[in-house]
């Protein structure tokens, strides 16, 4: 393990947990968005993380697909998480009867999101609470860090 892999990780741990609360956050501002651009109601986004892996001969390689010179799972160490992909929900729209609303059928029905916002409060908490340990992580590897310099100077 290298003198910055500690930091690599939490980094981008952090970097993962932001889009992640930056994606929940969409989910909650657009519960009762009704028509987009694409037509329909808003479609509930989710983040699939991915682990970031390194052969210890430094050849890049990704979750999917590891290559290494002789497969050995101890040539492969973790380097951190990052953002393999949004999804978007292909959960059916709650139709709501609102005969007054825009969006309206021709039955008077209104289709709004599959969002429950209860939920979507729930994963931004975990999501928050995984960016401050990230944090966290990353201030003690930078104390331990200090303190091995302030030894080594003295």
């Amino acid at each position: 393990m290298g003198f910055f892999d500690g930091y690599n990780v939490s980094s981008s741990g952090m970097t993962a947990q932001r889009t992640r609360i930056n994606v929940v956050s969409a989910n909650i501002a657009n519960a009762k968005t009704t028509h987009t651009q694409e037509g329909g109601p808003y479609k509930k986004q989710q983040v699939v993380f991915h682990d970031i892996l390194l052969a210890n001969s430094k050849q890049k390689t990704n979750s999917n697909d590891v290559e290494t010179t002789n497969n050995k799972s101890s040539d492969i160490s973790l380097r951190g998480v990052g953002v393999k992909s949004i999804i978007e929900s292909d959960a059916k729209p709650v139709l709501r009867y609102d005969p007054t609303h825009p969006d309206a059928n021709e039955n008077g029905y209104v289709a709004y999101p599959d969002i429950n916002p209860v939920i979507e409060m729930v994963d931004l908490i975990e999501a928050m609470r995984s960016y401050e340990a990230n944090v966290s992580a990353f201030n003690t590897h930078k104390a331990i860090d200090s303190k091995t310099l302030e030894i080594l100077n003295s």
